[in-house]
């Protein structure tokens, strides 16, 4: 079974880890060779993909900031000149739409799970991407974190971005997709939330041995 994320929609892959959820991401990003076809249709130019991944594994010595990790992850000029004119702009109002403007000179190790997922999201957004891929964003963030995303997701559906988003927290996924795709080594469903998220289908979705269930 095939599935198509249709542009300006939020797109939720949900299932059991292990379930083939990562590798679709890895693939649609480049990093990883797959079997199958998996294409990008794009209206015009071949449009920008921005990548939130699930956390960010690095040394909490490190004496790098917010600032700095933005100006690494967002321009081509060498983080430790600083933020460039071209993107200074854009990098503050990312942080603001996060609400970690304010803690921007904070080190990255010195900050809360959540509001490093928080910067996370930040530079995801620069340069405004076309589409989204977000992996679990929602798992570290804490109870202000998951306002501020859910905020996000509809600023982002308002500009006409896709997202495509892995996710475990089922009520959320319930709430906030427009399209649900169940994985578990293979397509199971894709439909709407209501059609989706219902016992008989999760039931066979997080089983060991899935069953097709479309």
């Amino acid at each position: 079974m095939t599935f198509q994320v249709l542009p300006g929609s939020v797109h939720a892959l949900v299932g059991p880890n292990g379930g083939g959820k990562s590798s679709l991401i890895k693939t649609l990003l480049g990093q990883m060779p797959h079997q199958g076809r998996l294409s990008l249709q794009w209206p015009g130019t071949p449009g920008t993909i921005g990548y939130v991944p699930q956390a960010l594994e690095f040394d909490r010595g490190l004496p790098m900031t917010v600032d700095d990790f933005m100006a690494a992850m967002c321009q081509r000029r060498p983080a430790f000149l600083g933020l460039s004119k071209h993107y200074a702009a854009a990098i503050g109002e990312a942080l603001e739409r996060v609400g970690m403007q304010d803690k921007r000179k904070r080190r990255m190790g010195a900050l809360s799970g959540g509001e490093r997922q928080r910067v996370l999201l930040a530079q995801g957004l620069i340069p405004a991407p076309q589409l989204l891929v977000l992996d679990e964003p929602m798992s570290a963030l804490d109870e202000a974190g998951i306002r501020v995303f859910e905020r996000l997701l509809g600023d982002w559906r308002q500009s006409g971005i896709t997202v495509l988003w892995i996710e475990h927290d089922l009520e959320a996924v319930g709430r906030l997709a427009d399209r649900v795709t169940g994985l578990n080594r293979r397509v199971l469903f894709d439909a709407t939330p209501k059609q989706a998220l219902t016992p008989e289908r999760l039931l066979t979705l997080f089983s060991t041995h899935p069953r097709s269930a479309a």
